[in-house]
């Protein structure tokens, strides 16, 4: 037992890291969505910030773009060229996946001041890349509804997922201690 725990040490340590920083970073995402009353429509002010900045995105396309309190729910809605197109829910801000994306960068430690750039950069890129998504998404929405399944469920998620799969790759090859390691071989 103690040879395969040795064997596994490594694995271990990593999923014990990321295991952890989850938990943790779940708990005070949590904690944050509980100060909001859902039974009165309350949204987060993160997902607000998120609709906000996604309707100054598409003001850029169209000036008439406005956003608004959804009456029966917790979401913005987004009109778009006059259209109720989409709504901007708590999930759609994307903080789960950021708590995912440095949950797992903080399980391949690196060194702290690299770490720690690596989390932002990454966060705030992501973010961007968040409110993109969500304004062509609106974008494309208006003028093909009918694929609101294969746009809203498959390709944007997709997107968004594979460049957070792209970044862990960066992290694990370039800066990681694993990297690091590697190099010095």
């Amino acid at each position: 037992m103690k040879n395969l725990l040795q064997q596994y040490k490594p694995f271990l340590i990593f999923l014990g890291k990321f295991l952890l920083t989850y938990l943790v970073l779940t708990i005070i995402y949590q904690t944050y969505l509980n100060r909001f009353d859902t039974a009165k429509n309350e949204i987060d002010s993160f997902s607000q910030l998120v609709a906000n900045q996604t309707k100054s995105v598409l003001t850029l396309f169209d000036t008439e773009t406005y956003i608004e309190s959804h009456p029966t729910e917790p979401s913005i809605k987004i009109i778009y060229k006059g259209q109720y197109i989409s709504r901007i829910i708590e999930g759609c801000n994307a903080l789960s996946v950021i708590i995912l994306f440095i949950s797992f960068v903080i399980a391949f430690t690196g060194k702290w001041k690299q770490t720690l750039l690596f989390i932002l950069f990454g966060s705030v890129l992501i973010h961007v890349l968040n409110i993109t998504r969500i304004a062509l998404l609106c974008m494309a929405l208006y003028s093909f509804p009918e694929y609101e399944h294969i746009l809203h469920g498959i390709v944007f998620p997709l997107v968004i997922y594979g460049i957070v799969f792209l970044l862990w790759v960066v992290w694990v090859n370039k800066f990681s201690l694993h990297a690091t390691a590697a190099t010095k071989k």
